[in-house]
């Protein structure tokens, strides 16, 4: 139901192309959208009835921004921009870089052969990517043996080691010509596009000489290098009849969902295929959703843009290729509509398969993560925040943070903190000092940031923690984030939350989860998580200071030199065994290597 504010703007709204911009109760963007008319797009999230994705959406709805522009093909530019800078929680979230290599030709006056998986707008020649990335090594190398360009780092004056080993042309002590680098190129670039016919056969010759001459190890290596060469370059299946390079996107969408699939033809065959699937925030026209996932696709840092995308009839072709910046086609017969129909029938079965494992893995995530939430009487929330805090007797304490957002560990946002101490609270082992100081550490940070707070903490402990946690963020940061306790019983096993807030005059009441419910399951995986990390960090962080601590006692190793020894070795045990010229090759001079080897 839209509040009087929102329905006070939805009568303002003009029938005019443009963007907007959903917002929650604290003022973030939680999603982007366009619309040739946004009088009737922005109005039909309020004024009719929602389901899925959509209607999660409108719940968490509390203002919205519009920007008008003069045409469709601007606001599809301005979305992709907005979606950039805001990245919002209900758009699609493209994670950046497919983690395959490209083999790329370097635009230089001396250009080499390296392996990369970032792809530069420098010009260069670019070639993959390669899902096997072992056989890119590999072809790299053989590259780099039979067709040296430049393998050392520029004019020193001296030949290098590659140069004498017959793998660099000699641009570090003399003028290599032009020409003969372009030649060089010309037989790399044949090769990677596929002609590697000759390479075979004099490759399969050497082996069967090895063999003969009873060199059975040099004959497994030229094996070797023939099957990773036809894995990353030979045609193993001819599918077009030229050597254009394309990728065909088609779409399917069910329930909500669309699954897109992608194909990349590259050397006249299919060299591999990408599914992305996810919930639609607007239904009523996913081929938007389509449109903004390709030009979101290629607008990341190791993409490189093939020489014509393919898709299916109902896109703006025009429009997308403007973006893209290379043609933009729908084949209406052929080898390259069959691979298009290919493509469909693919996100089809993704997305079958997907529904079944959706409807078994979301009781445990996002069902688990609601039942917590409603147990505690609150609206539903994505994340949840946790700390636990370790040490030995007060020594060396430490605090851990994990992240779950609907039900699932982010472990990219996890974080460790080595606790300094309250001057009120001077025991490390106390739990109400170690509570307070990390709880103001991290959300006074992201108050600093202007980052999202979580919509519950969840700390390991009971009462005391709790009251702690509450007594930092409403008296001194002024955050009203939910608190609870996850309180263990006489044998250490969780068996409740403890929740309230004492600093609004509401009393800590203990809220029973079913043992046997996913919501208990994901309480019990959130404290094992923490108290993992948090033991974890601790132990490394304990045994690197009791290692310093050790060499401290030492006559003659300061700080610097303890420094060095534990850049160098990394454990006592090491530095033990460490002879005394290891341990100057470390730094140090020779009465303080043979100073430490005394010691130890």
């Amino acid at each position: 139901m839209a509040t009087e504010h929102i329905e006070n703007k939805l009568k303002l709204l003009p029938d005019k192309p443009g963007c907007y911009l959903m917002k929650d109760v604290n003022g973030n963007v939680i999603y982007v959208g366009k619309s040739k008319n946004l009088k009737n797009r922005v109005r039909s999230y309020f004024k009719s009835k929602q389901v899925g994705r959509r209607a999660e959406l409108v719940r968490e709805i509390r203002d919205f921004d519009i920007i008008t522009v003069s045409s469709d093909k601007e606001s599809f530019l301005l979305e992709i921009t907005l979606i950039k800078k805001y990245q919002p929680y209900y758009n699609v979230q493209l994670k950046q870089g497919t983690g395959y290599p490209y083999i790329e030709i370097t635009n230089e006056r001396d250009p080499q052969t390296r392996l990369t998986s970032i792809v530069h707008k420098d010009h260069g020649y670019y070639f993959g990517p390669y899902p096997n990335v072992y056989a890119a090594q590999a072809t790299l190398k053989f590259i780099q043996k039979v067709w040296p360009l430049r393998r050392c780092t520029g004019h020193q004056g001296r030949p290098c080691l590659y140069y004498h080993m017959g793998q660099c042309l000699g641009a570090c002590f003399k003028e290599v010509p032009k020409s003969t680098y372009d030649a060089q190129i010309r037989k790399i670039k044949r090769f990677l596009n596929g002609d590697i016919a000759q390479v075979k056969q004099d490759l399969t010759e050497k082996m069967t000489q090895a063999s003969m001459d009873l060199e059975f190890e040099r004959a497994a290596e030229i094996r070797d290098q023939l099957k990773y060469i036809e894995q990353t370059v030979e045609k193993q299946k001819i599918i077009s009849n030229d050597h254009t390079q394309r990728d065909i996107f088609n779409f399917y969408v069910d329930k909500s969902w669309i699954s897109i699939q992608i194909f990349f033809l590259r050397q006249a065959k299919l060299l591999r295929r990408e599914t992305r699937l996810f919930p639609l925030t607007d239904t009523n026209d996913p081929q938007d959703a389509f449109v903004s996932f390709i030009a979101q696709f290629y607008g990341q840092r190791n993409r490189v843009l093939p020489k014509e995308v393919l898709v299916p009839a109902g896109i703006d072709n025009e429009s997308l290729s403007e973006v893209l910046k290379v043609p933009v086609r729908t084949p209406q017969r052929g080898q390259k509509k069959a691979l298009l129909e290919m493509a469909h029938d693919n996100a089809k079965l993704k997305l079958d398969e997907k529904f079944r494992l959706l409807e078994l893995g979301n009781r445990k995530t996002k069902g688990a993560q609601k039942e917590i939430f409603d147990a505690l009487g609150l609206p539903y929330g994505h994340r949840i925040e946790s700390f636990d805090h370790s040490h030995i007797q007060g020594a060396d304490p430490v605090s851990a943070l994990v992240v779950f957002t609907d039900g699932e560990a982010d472990k990219h946002e996890y974080r460790k903190y080595k606790l300094k101490g309250e001057v009120e609270h001077q025991n490390a082992a106390d739990e109400v000092g170690n509570t307070r100081e990390v709880v103001r550490r991290r959300y006074s940070r992201l108050l600093k940031e202007h980052k999202k707070m979580p919509d519950l903490i969840l700390m390991d402990g009971g009462q005391i923690q709790v009251e702690a946690c509450l007594d930092v963020l409403r008296n001194e940061l002024n955050v009203n984030i939910p608190v609870a306790g996850m309180v263990k019983d006489d044998h250490h096993r969780t068996n409740h939350l403890i929740f309230g807030d004492p600093t609004k005059g509401e009393e800590l009441k203990l809220i029973p989860l079913d043992p046997k419910s996913e919501g208990f399951y994901l309480m019990t995986r959130i404290q094992d998580e923490v108290h993992r990390f948090a033991i974890t960090f601790h132990r490394r962080t304990h045994a690197k200071n009791a290692l310093s601590s050790k060499l401290d006692e030492i006559k003659g190793i300061g700080p610097k030199s303890r420094n060095k020894l534990l850049r160098k070795f990394g454990s006592l045990k090491k530095i033990k065994e460490a002879s005394v010229d290891e341990l100057r090759e470390a730094g140090l001079t020779l009465p303080q290597a043979q100073t430490v080897k005394l010691s130890l």
